[in-house]
């Protein structure tokens, strides 16, 4: 059975900095390409990272580009997540993904 487990969000002040981890099961973690998305309230899904089988490919979306890391241990089966220089608009429920799997989230939110 998949189970994907994320952790490690949070209330942090503008420019803050929260290190996301999401714990795999149930699936060969290394075989996989992971993803992050996140989703604010009233709003619809956004895809901010892609991060290839072995680690060595990246995509992130504009909007946290040079902010956040994504990162990951085949070996601990965990994908990461390390968000710098967080802003309000940051603040969303964030998942890590893997095919049509998300676990519940963790929550990320920045004040002002």
């Amino acid at each position: 059975q998949v189970q994907l487990v994320e952790s490690g969000g949070g209330s942090v002040h503008f420019g803050g900095s929260l290190n996301l981890s999401c714990a795999a099961s149930g699936f060969i973690f290394s075989r996989y390409d992971m993803s992050w998305v996140r989703q604010a309230p009233g709003k619809d899904v956004e895809y901010i990272s892609r991060i290839s089988k072995d680690g060595g490919g990246l995509k992130y979306a504009e909007s946290v580009k040079g902010r956040f890391t994504t990162t990951r241990d085949n070996g601990k089966n965990t994908l990461y997540l390390q968000m710098n220089d967080l802003k309000p608009e940051d603040t969303a429920t964030y998942y890590c993904e893997y095919a049509t799997y998300r676990g519940r989230g963790t929550q990320v939110t920045v004040s002002s």
